[in-house]
């Protein structure tokens, strides 16, 4: 399932998947892959994320 969320909180902040990748460590493909859901990230790596959106595990993860 893609991950539209953490997508549209990215481009809010005004982010490029590259530099939200240098932000958590990985790589922009990392970043890309995980939007299309092709790529489950480790839960540290959810957790880095969300910190740098300034996002909620539920807000960007969760599905209903």
């Amino acid at each position: 399932m893609k991950n539209i969320r953490m997508k549209v909180a990215r481009t809010e902040m005004d982010l490029s998947q590259e530099e939200l990748a240098k932000r958590v460590g990985v790589s922009r493909q990392t970043i890309g892959l995980i939007e299309l859901g092709k790529y489950n990230p480790s839960l540290n790596l959810c957790i880095a994320i969300c910190k740098t959106l300034s996002k909620t595990l539920d807000e960007l993860f969760w599905e209903d």
